[in-house]
């Protein structure tokens, strides 16, 4: 394709974007806050870039037929921070779309956005909206912006409610809702390729054997996870804590999401965790 717009391309996700979008594309424009980043491709160029500056998104839009949406703010933070960083670029994100006639916008939402969801629920892509905190909070409002500039504008929308994507799987939650760098490069690429979707919620998730949602959303995308988190279930679990039921981090979707105050990092938990 001639262009595509890549957001968040210095975060941790967003950089393993970088190389593998500029293969997709005659022309990669990736961006973030960061000053600069390393390694450009030869189709690739990069603007420092605040997303919740409008007229900004409008310009770095332009010409794109794909915008692979992942810059954000990546963890529960207090709600000012969510508004600007998180739900405004979301809004601009689908306006510059619209505007410039984009086809279809990838975006990086969260199991966040169900993360209230008790654990034993197996839960698909049509589920309720069940948000966690702030940050799920947003991810539910992209949704909807996305849902809506679908019905209304015609601008397609690929939502990717990540579950836990980090290497090495450090904790027994992850077993199950691991998403592996490989397999999120795959999924995304998908997401991009594919020929038609219209509005499609899908999670980011491995083919774990215990993952604890239903993916089937994703076989319209042509995804085929390769890796599993069982691999590491064993150790993880002969070191673990005897659960305790009456703990919403171990009995939700979001996990420690869920039990952190509202505006509190639940990354700072997960690290407690692993």
């Amino acid at each position: 394709m001639k262009k595509i717009l890549l957001t968040g391309a210095a975060g941790a996700l967003g950089s393993r974007l970088r190389a593998p979008m500029a293969a997709m594309a005659d022309e990669l424009v990736s961006t973030d806050l960061a000053a600069s980043v390393n390694d450009l491709a030869a189709n690739e160029s990069y603007r420092q870039a605040d997303l919740a500056d409008l007229a900004l998104v409008r310009e770095m839009a332009e010409g794109a037929e794909m915008i692979v949406h992942f810059g954000a703010i990546p963890d529960e933070a207090p709600f000012d921070d969510i508004l600007k960083n998180n739900i405004v670029p979301a809004y601009n994100i689908w306006q510059a779309a619209a505007d410039h006639g984009v086809r279809r916008v990838v975006y990086a939402s969260s199991i966040h956005a169900v993360g209230m969801h008790p654990k034993t629920d197996v839960i698909g892509a049509d589920c309720a909206h069940r948000p966690d905190g702030f940050y799920g909070l947003a991810k539910c409002f992209a949704e909807d912006v996305a849902r809506m500039y679908w019905d209304k504008e015609g601008v397609e929308a690929v939502c990717l409610r990540i579950l836990s994507c980090t290497e090495p799987v450090k904790n027994t939650r992850a077993v199950g809702s691991w998403l592996s760098y490989r397999d999120m490069v795959h999924l995304v690429e998908r997401s991009v390729s594919t020929p038609v979707t219209g509005f499609l919620v899908a999670y980011g998730v491995s083919n774990n054997d215990r993952s604890p949602v239903d993916n089937s959303a994703a076989a319209m995308l042509g995804y085929r996870p390769q890796d599993n988190a069982e691999e590491f279930a064993k150790d993880l679990f002969a070191s673990a804590p005897t659960p305790d039921p009456s703990d919403p981090a171990q009995m939700t979707h979001g996990g420690p999401f869920a039990s952190v105050e509202l505006g509190v990092s639940g990354v700072s938990m997960l690290k407690k965790m692993g």
